[in-house]
């Protein structure tokens, strides 16, 4: 594997501002990131110190003021919304703090949704969605509703539909933010083991400094710059 190959994400001399009636906030300012694959990232920082903001840009979810932002070789620049709609449900997997599930939907074609947004055959989508929540111990629950479900197996099925794709990238915002103590452990033992185990690179958003150590690296958002965290 080449260097380039490695290189799942890559962003240089990021900038982001919002405007708010006469006063104008740097949110980030000349971030540079670069992400490896199979390689895990938390990122830390006080509320409203602009960590989701820096999700929804490394995702192609919102565009930043300056700089460049490269998903698996494609520069997000380059993309016409189209183009990235399909990047994205090629290459990234989103997990959210709330799970975003299809309330109408069971927990398998919730699973099979992005798989089905590709075309995929369901003959071909049903055993590949059903074998992942499988692996997340959500066996028993394939037929059920989300309404159905407790807090942390709903979030279990949105970690089930983030990497039924393979993604090369998983991007994770509070993933365990809105769960107990036990469901979170769980929840985040799940995330660091298939991201391992479908190699995907992964950015974790997070308030928990004891999730975020247990992450290959770590950076804390503040005063819109990465940086090391306190010794």
């Amino acid at each position: 594997m080449t260097e380039a190959d490695a290189c799942v994400l890559r962003a240089r001399h990021l900038s982001k501002r919002y405007s708010g009636g006469p006063q104008t906030v740097d949110v980030l300012s000349d971030v540079d990131l670069q992400l490896r694959r199979g390689e895990t990232l938390a990122i830390t920082g006080a509320s409203g110190s602009g960590k989701s903001t820096l999700l929804h840009l490394l995702g192609g979810l919102d565009a930043a003021d300056s700089g460049s932002i490269e998903v698996c070789g494609a520069d997000w620049r380059a993309l016409n919304p189209a183009q990235q709609g399909q990047w994205r449900n090629r290459h990234i997997g989103f997990v959210y703090q709330f799970h975003h599930l299809l309330p109408e939907f069971s927990a398998l074609d919730n699973v099979m949704m992005p798989l089905r947004i590709r075309r995929m055959p369901v003959a071909e989508a049903l055993p590949r969605a059903a074998a992942l929540l499988e692996q997340v111990g959500l066996v028993q629950r394939l037929r059920h509703r989300p309404a159905e479900l407790s807090g942390g197996e709903r979030q279990r099925v949105a970690l089930a539909r983030a990497l039924v794709t393979e993604p090369a990238l998983l991007l994770a915002d509070e993933p365990t933010g809105n769960l107990d103590a036990e469901s979170a452990e769980q929840v985040f033992a799940l995330l660091q083991r298939m991201s391992r185990q479908h190699a995907s690179a992964m950015v974790l958003v997070t308030h928990d400094q004891s999730l975020a150590a247990r992450c290959d690296r770590m950076l804390r958002l503040q005063h819109g710059k990465l940086q090391p965290p306190p010794a």
